[in-house]
């Protein structure tokens, strides 16, 4: 059996695996799977068709797979799924997805949702994220892998953050940000690429030097997309060792629907 203060209530039908820890006053409804190692503290509510992976802390006052804030839902079974070793800080709030999108919100490992966040439904969260204080969410959000996202930032719904970028903190998010790019403001700018988090990642000076090339080209050489796009593709020829850092930027423009904002 789950490891469940006496408080707490856990609906019937809901799985616990025997190593969950679950904190006073926390409410676990029924349709919840919860794996191995995960803790719930103290006053969190889980609840929705949502499944939660292993080595996951969700502290006080989180609130989890709460129905979508969309006034076009009409009570649809749709999913909140969440993978493993993530952090959720005090009084985090994820929805779950809805029909006129893939019907589920996700969430991938090892994740530092800080506290306040809000990701609402059918925001597609990558691995190694971090969401700084009061970050804010609209529905249908792509977020990439190791992106960060600075203190009281909010992004407009269907946007992208691609992997690796670093967005400073009070930021107006309203198009897409590409792969590996640092700025900030209100409206967000871009100021060039995320080199220090690069090097912590063990990017070399090479290919951090390759990619300031590509910022060049979308954001400094007055081309048109679809030029720039093109230039990239030879800087990715020529650059072997960048080539599959350049193509997340090629497949990052393919799927934008926002566009982004140029100097």
């Amino acid at each position: 059996m789950a490891i469940v203060h006496s408080t707490a209530i856990v609906h019937e039908g809901a799985q616990l695996h025997e190593s969950v820890e679950v904190g006073a006053y926390a409410v676990i409804h029924a349709n919840v799977k919860i794996g191995a190692g995960t803790k719930v503290g103290e006053h969190c509510v889980i609840d929705g068709h949502t499944t939660i992976g292993e080595n996951n802390v969700f502290y006080r006052f989180c609130s989890i797979g709460g129905i979508p804030q969309d006034k076009k839902y009409a009570n649809e079974v749709t999913r909140l799924e969440i993978g493993n070793g993530n952090t959720f800080r005090e009084f985090v709030t994820i929805n779950t997805g809805t029909a006129q999108d893939v019907g589920v919100t996700r969430i991938g490992d090892d994740n530092w949702i800080m506290a306040y966040v809000h990701i609402a439904h059918d925001c597609q969260i990558g691995s190694h994220t971090i969401l700084a204080n009061t970050v804010q969410l609209a529905g249908h959000i792509h977020v990439g892998d190791w992106a960060i996202v600075g203190g009281m930032s909010a992004a407009h719904q269907f946007i992208r953050i691609g992997a690796h970028s670093m967005t400073g903190g009070m930021s107006s998010i309203r198009q897409d940000i590409p792969p590996f790019v640092l700025g900030a403001g209100q409206p967000y700018k871009p100021a060039g690429i995320n080199s220090e988090g690069l090097k912590r990642r063990g990017f070399t000076a090479e290919q951090i030097q390759v990619l300031r090339e590509a910022y060049k080209t979308i954001y400094l050489r007055q081309l048109s997309l679809a030029d720039a796009l093109v230039d990239i593709k030879r800087l990715q020829s020529e650059n072997p060792d960048s080539a599959a850092h350049l193509q997340l930027f090629l497949d990052f423009f393919a799927q934008s629907d926002r566009g982004l904002g140029r100097k």
